[in-house]
């Protein structure tokens, strides 16, 4: 969501016409608060699927896609969130939405695979959008499909480095092997019947179903990140490397000068941002609370954590002098821009891995799912973070070692400001605009 908004912002504030923003229901504030010299519509797909959204999951679910077996909560990824047929009322939301706008061109996110189902089958030229690094959408799971990697490399959402033990390298074929295993399943087999059955009441295009026609079919593939972070692979000619996208800070001008004057008086500051997914156990939460305890003195600690998992919290009066916990930020960017903020503990996900780097600030990081733990991997052998050794339980002994490892060592900060460059040089949300602009539909 929010490099896409990011980038329709950047499109209002150049003056383009009739930019549409099509998203769920809720999401409307945020795209109707977009200024600019034109507006931007918006366009409602309907309230969130449930099954989709991981901020809705139920507790066992949400359990199973975290455990600490990287192969298992894929699995439990794939048969939670891989049913086509709940799509089908956003696919017939957004051809009515495409039907009326009559798009020359779609951007679509690389997670959104009905709008890419929906561009492929109604031949309107698309750009993907993805937020993850390139080899994600461009890695083959099963062993015998196509595929811009090698089948040496390492798998998405594996949390395996390029260069493996034979170990790894078996580790790596039985996830790939495994992973197919998993639609071979009694329930995902009947998952893969109504899938068949949908897409041609609805009359999808037979070859968007292909797991590379994505990729393929785009016009261009905008990647929020840059190839000195990936693992070297020929890139499609198509893919370009824009670097985080940065709105032009500060995001938030006025945050009421609360957080702004804290963030100013301290010597060093830890923020400590999870995601939105991540849901911390009461223990969870004691030891956060130790962590920040055990850095006063050195370093204060700015700690997002939302309201519902604040209630586990210890009595106030209790707390270190040194935390201060924030429900909401008006702007993450604007806290990782901030001078006095010198690491960033988070769970490694996309945007924040990429947010981090490009304001230039080192990582501890706590993968727990998804692309976690590939980021991770290869933010530690790039010099800009460290990762947990017992991600899944938060020991603090282990999260106190690693934050003062990153804080004491400037060989991180320095490694960080390198991919903070290179993000520079990538052009972000201006480079991605003119790329975007210059495309034959838009001429």
């Amino acid at each position: 969501m929010n490099p896409l908004r990011v980038l329709a912002t950047e499109l209002a504030r150049r003056g383009v016409p009739d930019v549409w923003f099509a998203t769920d229901e809720y999401r409307r504030p945020d795209i109707e608060g977009i200024s600019g010299t034109n507006p931007v519509e918006f366009a409602s797909l309907g309230e969130t699927i449930p099954e989709r959204s991981a901020e809705t999951w139920d507790e066992r679910t949400y359990r199973a896609v975290t455990q600490a077996n990287l192969f298992k909560a894929h699995q439990a990824q794939i048969e939670q969130g891989y049913d086509p047929s709940l799509q089908a009322a956003k696919y017939r939301a957004l051809e009515s939405a495409a039907d009326k706008i009559q798009p020359a061109l779609m951007v679509i996110d690389s997670m959104c695979q009905y709008g890419i189902d929906l561009a492929i089958t109604k031949g309107i030229p698309y750009v993907l959008s993805t937020t993850f690094l390139p080899s994600v959408w461009l890695t083959s799971y099963f062993p015998f499909g196509k595929s811009y990697t090698s089948p040496w490399f390492p798998v998405p959402n594996s949390g395996l480095p390029r260069d493996m033990t034979i170990g790894q390298q078996l580790a790596n074929q039985l996830f790939r092997l495994r992973t197919m295993a998993t639609f071979g399943k009694p329930k995902m087999l009947k998952v893969l019947a109504r899938e068949h059955r949908g897409r041609r009441e609805l009359g999808i295009a037979p070859e968007a179903r292909r797991f590379l026609a994505k990729a393929d079919r785009a016009e261009l593939i905008l990647c929020y990140s840059v190839p000195e972070l990936e693992y070297p692979f020929r890139y499609p000619d198509t893919l370009l490397t824009v670097g985080a996208m940065l709105p032009p800070l500060p995001e938030a001008a006025d945050d009421g000068g609360h957080l702004t004057a804290w963030l100013d008086r301290q010597d060093s500051v830890v923020y400590m941002g999870l995601g939105t997914v991540t849901r911390l156990s009461p223990p969870e939460i004691r030891s956060m609370v130790e962590v920040a305890r055990r850095l006063e003195g050195r370093h204060s600690v700015l700690w997002k954590l939302p309201l519902e998992q604040q209630e586990f919290l210890p009595p106030a009066a209790t707390l270190p002098g040194n935390l201060r916990i924030e429900t909401w930020l008006p702007s993450q960017h604007d806290v990782l821009a901030h001078p006095k903020v010198t690491v960033f503990f988070t769970h490694g996900g996309g945007n924040g891995f990429h947010e981090s780097l490009r304001h230039g600030k080192p990582m501890v990081i706590r993968p727990l799912w998804a692309d976690g733990p590939d980021q991770a991997v290869r933010g530690q052998e790039r010099g800009v973070s460290l990762t947990l050794d017992r991600p899944h339980d938060l020991v603090p002994d282990d999260v106190t070692d690693k934050l003062t490892r990153v804080l004491r060592d400037g060989s991180f900060r320095t490694r960080a400001e390198y991919f903070r460059d290179l993000m520079r040089a990538a052009g972000g949300r201006c480079t991605a605009a003119d790329r975007l602009l210059g495309l034959p539909a838009l001429a």
